[in-house]
């Protein structure tokens, strides 16, 4: 269901998300858990579709959320 490899985002100079690379299939659970400014929130903006990666790719139920984060909405 969710498939993302080298998943990264980067503001200027600065990374907030790095090389993130996991699998959750269907039925599965998950969480993201880490410290304040970990880039769990960045994370989920780009599965979501709000923020296109900087590089890597993300798939959500098959769609590529930085080709078509609007389809990753619905």
């Amino acid at each position: 269901m969710i498939s993302l490899e080298g998943l990264s985002r980067a503001f200027g100079e600065d990374l907030a998300v790095e090389g993130l690379t996991f699998q959750v299939g269907r039925g599965e659970l998950f969480g993201l858990v880490g410290p304040d400014g970990a880039g769990k929130t960045t994370a989920l903006r780009m599965l979501a579709g709000v923020l296109p990666p900087s590089a890597g790719k993300g798939l959500v139920c098959g769609v590529d959320v930085g080709a078509d984060p609007e389809l990753s909405l619905i």
